[in-house]
């Protein structure tokens, strides 16, 4: 199960970087347009983490899980991916939403490392 958990975190890790990586790609393009993979990324992060969720008590049995942490890190998960599919079929994607897309998956990044 520990092997799974790893697997799972490095998915994880890896799909909000892509979202990260795949936001900053449109840093210099005018106009800006939603790549469809920061939803795909996004579902990944999604899945994992309730993945990682649901095994937390098998792999570490005399831990307590931070529940205001998970449910504020799905929320902003949510958030994005709300944004981004409300966005992802238009030509231009407006600078505030992609700015409030890096914003939210920066808040992510640091809630999960800092908190």
């Amino acid at each position: 199960m520990t092997t799974i958990n790893t697997i799972l975190y490095i998915l994880h890790v890896l799909s909000v970087v892509v979202i990260l990586v795949l936001l900053l790609q449109q840093w210099n393009k005018e106009p800006r347009k939603l790549n469809p993979g920061i939803l795909h990324a996004g579902l990944t992060a999604l899945i994992t983490g309730l993945a990682m969720v649901g095994m937390f008590a098998t792999v570490h049995p005399d831990e307590d899980l931070n529940h205001t942490k998970i449910g504020v890190k799905l929320l902003i998960l949510i958030a994005i991916l709300f944004i981004s599919y409300r966005n992802v079929k238009k030509p231009v994607l407006a600078k505030n939403t992609w700015q409030a897309l890096i914003g939210l998956t920066v808040l992510n990044i640091l809630i999960a490392s800092l908190w």
